[in-house]
């Protein structure tokens, strides 16, 4: 564990990126095997389950502390993260142990199994056992609060320098969210076996938004344009008389979708598609909200199955034959896939229909419209572009349709987490309901940081009512909020949800009674229907 909070005390400290990579260099150069691959997963995000609830962490901090526990949630409010307020306060002991990240990691996978007697004692005693920032990681891994500004990217690249393997092969090999309990660093890394390999995904190229003139973007004959699509994307393959599909967020979802089986008969041995996962019947999509029914599940019953059907939209080809495709140019990619739907004949594996063009005014219209057919916009794809790894500038731009509007006035404030933990910088949004102003949206992004600060005066000069950290505000303040969808819902008291909101603008020049009408965001929904 010294080690390891020293890698990350390092990385803690800076936001050089060079910096933090050769940090991530030098580590790997003198860790254990078994340490290295619980620093991979840790920083790639695959974390195991938390052991213990963040309840009674809280509980067992201040009893330690001998602190009331209504005196560590206000420490806990100020201070902003719960690791950090239990690393602080948990008092000082003689006690040491030298003990590694992976065997810390293996006793808390364990711990999952244990009584809560069992939990305490062991968590008290690690805490007796680690000086502050030892103690701090600690929480972290015991939290799953783990986010530090550390990517996946970027361990790759301090893991390339470490081994000397290129960058695309080892992203390659660390998809899939890799087991550290079942692989060692030397299977995963040094010498994976191609047999293992047969489930592997290939890294997510993700297209960058296009925020300037497309015109920009030079002759339209060498690009290619497709709709957005509002589903999951997905990585189907086709290996060993097998066919799996994982998201984006690299999770096997095979099982999920028995719409595909079969298809191991169909598709050629050795190819893997990139497309998206959509909800999709009478020959149209229907609403990401339908798809979202069967996201959660594991296993979809027979009604779920015939009310929200599901294609793979296919639009890029990776592998074929065995053979990696992504350094050849996208318009050979798309002639090769075009060839291996059409010869598939499957009604769950639909191509993307490439949309023919001369001029970028004939797109423009196409985008302003795309959710009449339930897309998000247009995707622009040049032709002799190559299929990268991650989110890169130039080759692949998302088009994406204006977002939904309304005006509403802010009702609720709540303090946020890390370096907002003293102001009040996350809100609920209310609209006009007759004479009532009724929740409808929760934000938190979108304001500068003096624009922070100036809600976060008027939060504490306006305060009505105070709930724990969420104070109810006058309601005075109306500020324009963005959002990607809306829908009906019965699990809100507005009846409706929207999709990724967040604040536009503060409407300095609107009083609180022109903010917008509930019936004028239903009217959103029967629009678009």
């Amino acid at each position: 564990m010294k080690h390891f909070t020293r890698l990350f005390t390092q990385l803690d400290a800076t936001t050089k990126t060079n910096e933090r990579i050769e940090a991530l260099r030098i580590y790997f150069d003198s860790a254990s095997p078994s340490d290295k691959i619980w620093t991979i997963a840790l920083f790639s995000g695959n974390r195991p389950k938390k052991p213990v609830n963040s309840k009674q962490l809280r509980q067992w901090a201040a009893e330690l502390a001998q602190l009331p526990l209504w005196l560590f949630e206000e420490t806990y409010h100020v201070v902003g993260d719960l690791a950090e307020t239990m690393s602080l306060i948990v008092p000082e002991n003689t006690a040491k142990n030298d003990v590694s990240l992976s065997t810390v990691m293996c006793e808390l996978v364990e711990l999952r199994s244990k009584s809560d007697d069992e939990k305490r004692h062991y968590v008290t005693k690690r805490w007796s056992e680690f000086n502050s920032n030892e103690r701090f990681v600690f929480n972290k891994l015991l939290t799953g609060g783990f986010r530090m500004g550390v990517s996946r990217k970027l361990t790759v690249k301090g893991l390339s320098l470490h081994t000397g393997i290129d960058e695309n092969t080892l992203s390659h090999r660390l998809m899939g969210n890799p087991d550290p309990l079942t692989t060692t660093f030397e299977k995963l890394i040094l010498s994976p076996d191609d047999d293992e390999n047969l489930s592997r995904p290939y890294p997510f190229y993700l297209a960058y938004p296009l925020e300037e003139e497309i015109g920009l973007l030079g002759k339209p004959a060498d690009w290619s344009a497709e709709y957005k699509w509002d589903g999951i994307r997905g990585q189907m393959i086709a290996r060993g008389g097998r066919i799996y599909l994982w998201s984006r967020g690299e999770e096997l979802v095979t099982d999920r979708y028995p719409e595909f089986e079969g298809l191991e008969n169909l598709l050629p041995e050795g190819v893997v598609i990139d497309g998206e996962i959509l909800a999709f019947a009478a020959g149209k999509p229907l609403d990401f909200a339908k798809l979202q029914k069967r996201i959660g599940r594991k296993k979809a019953g027979k009604k779920l199955l015939k009310e929200v059907p599901v294609v793979l939209m296919c639009y890029d080809i990776l592998e074929y034959e065995g053979r990696d495709l992504r350094s050849e140019p996208f318009a050979v990619r798309r002639k090769l896939l075009e060839k291996i739907v059409t010869d598939c004949d499957s009604s769950q594996l639909l191509l993307s229909p490439v949309i023919p063009f001369e001029a970028w005014s004939e797109l423009k219209p196409l985008r302003e419209n795309a959710r009449t057919l339930k897309t998000e916009g247009l995707m622009i794809k040049h032709q002799n572009g190559v299929y990268k790894t991650g989110r890169k500038r130039g080759e692949w731009w998302k088009w994406k349709a204006d977002p939904y509007t309304a005006d509403a006035v802010m009702i609720y404030a709540q303090r946020g987490h890390g370096r907002r933990a003293n102001l009040y910088s996350d809100y609920t949004f209310a609209v006009w309901k007759g004479d009532d102003l009724v929740p409808f949206a929760k934000a938190y992004s979108g304001l500068t940081d003096k624009e922070m600060k100036q809600v976060d005066r008027f939060v504490k000069q306006n305060t009505l009512e105070k709930f724990g950290p969420v104070r109810s505000v006058n309601p005075e303040m109306v500020f324009e909020i963005a959002f990607e969808g809306i829908v009906e819902s019965n699990r809100h008291k507005s009846g409706i949800a929207v999709r990724f909101p967040r604040i536009k603008r503060i409407r300095h020049d609107k009083e609180p009674k022109e903010a917008d009408t509930l019936e004028r965001l239903k009217n959103l929904i029967r629009v678009k229907a």
